[in-house]
């Protein structure tokens, strides 16, 4: 196997544990609300911190960590990157509460950011014309199946080990990627970077989305009581405004303004934020709400999931190609109204949907129950085949359309932007779950006083195992109604990202007719 193999095998370890932790977490969220305690959060809330805290270091770090990998050598912030991440995987690992674990992750997701840019970064400098497009696909395909897969992992590790495991699965392959980066791939910099790096910028980032998402969630969580989160909302505000004025002001902002004069790069960027928004929250969501609501256990649900990632995996590539052939756009267009329609199909699942509760020591329990094959099963193709379509399009149409020079802080700008995607939609849609959850409880149980409740349940969660039936039913058909909102505005998310693609792209041919005829 020669050198350029093994660079891409590394990066795709290197980045998927990346994308696994990303997702292999949700389907564990249930069990960790169950084993660890918290003196200060909501069950949900907490639930929240731990899925966005990673996302929201990884998101405020990319650009930067982008920048630094251009400019240090993306093979050595590579090797960092997989050495920090090992060990913050353990601290995980071995957390003795909610706080403690929310703060792993964010140190979990600051090491994950030098892993992310300087994958496609190392793929962009080894590969060349229509073997790059392939390799990009092959790099997606991988990638975001990693993404999909990590419920089936988490699901066999949550139910046969512990939720502990989720975390500490990534270091073997953590250890494999280090050993096969070190030996076979080349150093790659980009030797015009100043060697000046904005970390004013990621500050500004990391307040930014932080204040928005905090505040939002523990607004609604507290019912908008005391004021921590009306000052979170505000930072993060002035925050978002000041972003773009600092960046124009620095003599070395953490990302070019010049880098939006590309119609491609600006567009590509606008969709991401919304389609990887809905991608994110329809992952966890569905596995709070299978798991915790209709019964599903860890090892059914991350079977479940298994057909969005078929053809994403076989397809992939070959869509990574077609869209290097002929231009994005159509694809870019197609795909996230199909996975629009995936999460359309979700809004009709009812709150007695049979579950399926696979188990080993009885092979005949892994036949899928009927409510998964009705309910659940058309939406996960349908969500599959959208994801073919886009993924590797979307990563094509955004590394060609920056110079090589820069692919770096544009890789790592794309990245950061689908994790912000989640962050911003998920304390959006939390305000809707919670909202719509303890409306429907209340419409339920007229008699019951809210605060009462709240104790004792929390959206997309079962109620104590001795609470009364009445409210086991209620909060099931409460926490459906929610979970239908969820994927309404999953759904409305992907319908404005095709929207927004098939308006703005321009496929390189395209570009080149209208410049031949000015």
């Amino acid at each position: 196997m020669d050198t350029k193999r093994w660079t891409l095998i590394a990066v795709i370890l290197g980045s998927g544990v990346v994308f696994l932790e990303s997702s292999i977490v949700a389907v564990a969220l249930p069990k960790i609300g169950e084993d660890l305690s918290s003196t200060l959060l909501e069950t949900l809330e907490a639930q929240s911190y731990i899925y966005y805290a990673y996302l929201l270091s990884l998101s405020s770090l990319l650009i930067l960590a982008g920048a630094l990998t251009d400019y240090h050598g993306r093979k050595r912030m590579f090797l960092l990157g997989l050495a920090g991440f090992g060990t913050t995987s353990i601290l995980c690992g071995v957390a003795p509460n909610m706080e403690f674990l929310i703060a792993a992750r964010v140190l979990q997701g600051a090491a994950g950011a030098m892993l992310v840019p300087g994958s496609l970064a190392i793929i962009t400098a080894t590969f060349e014309g229509e073997e790059q497009g392939r390799a990009f696909g092959v790099w997606a395909g991988a990638s975001a199946a990693t993404t999909i897969l990590g419920p089936v992992v988490g699901g066999a590790l949550v139910a046969y080990i512990s939720w502990r495991a989720a975390f500490l699965v990534s270091v073997p392959v953590i250890a494999f990627a280090a050993w096969v980066t070190a030996r076979y791939m080349a150093e790659t910099r980009d030797e015009e970077s100043s060697g000046r790096f904005d970390f004013v910028g990621a500050a500004i980032v990391a307040l930014s989305i932080g204040g928005l998402t905090f505040g939002t969630i523990r607004g609604q969580a507290q019912e908008w009581q005391g004021v921590a989160p009306y000052v979170a909302l505000a930072v993060g505000a002035v925050s978002m405004i000041a972003f773009p004025i600092v960046m124009r002001r620095s003599d070395h902002p953490l990302v070019p303004l010049d880098l939006f004069k590309s119609r491609n790069f600006t567009v590509t960027n606008i969709s991401t934020l919304l389609i990887y928004g809905a991608l994110y929250v329809f992952v966890q969501f569905l596995a709070l709400y299978s798991i915790g609501v209709l019964g599903y256990n860890e090892i059914g649900f991350g079977i479940a999931t298994i057909p969005t990632t078929v053809f994403l995996a076989l397809f992939s590539t070959r869509f990574g190609a077609l869209a290097a052939r002929y231009g994005p756009r159509r694809f870019m267009t197609l795909g996230p109204v199909v996975l629009a329609l995936g999460l359309l199909w979700l809004t009709r699942i009812p709150s007695h949907s049979a579950a399926w509760r696979p188990d080993v020591a009885d092979l005949s329990t892994f036949v899928p129950s009927t409510g998964y094959l009705t309910d659940v099963l058309p939406a996960l193709v349908v969500f599959g085949i959208g994801l073919m379509i886009m993924v590797a399009p979307l990563t094509t149409a955004l590394m060609r359309s920056v110079p090589v020079r820069n692919s770096g802080v544009a890789s790592a700008f794309n990245n950061a932007i689908s994790r912000v995607g989640p962050q911003l939609a998920g304390a959006l849609i939390f305000v809707f779950i919670s909202t719509t959850f303890y409306a429907s409880l209340n419409d339920e149980l007229p008699n019951e006083a809210t605060p009462r409740v709240r104790e004792q349940v929390s959206p997309l969660n079962p109620p104590p195992a001795d609470a009364d039936p009445a409210l086991h039913k209620a909060a099931a058909e409460a926490s459906t109604d929610a979970f239908h909102v969820a994927m309404l505005i999953a759904a409305g998310m992907c319908l404005t990202g095709a929207a927004v693609n098939g308006l703005g792209i321009i496929d390189p041919a395209a570009a080149q007719d209208t410049t031949a005829g000015a």
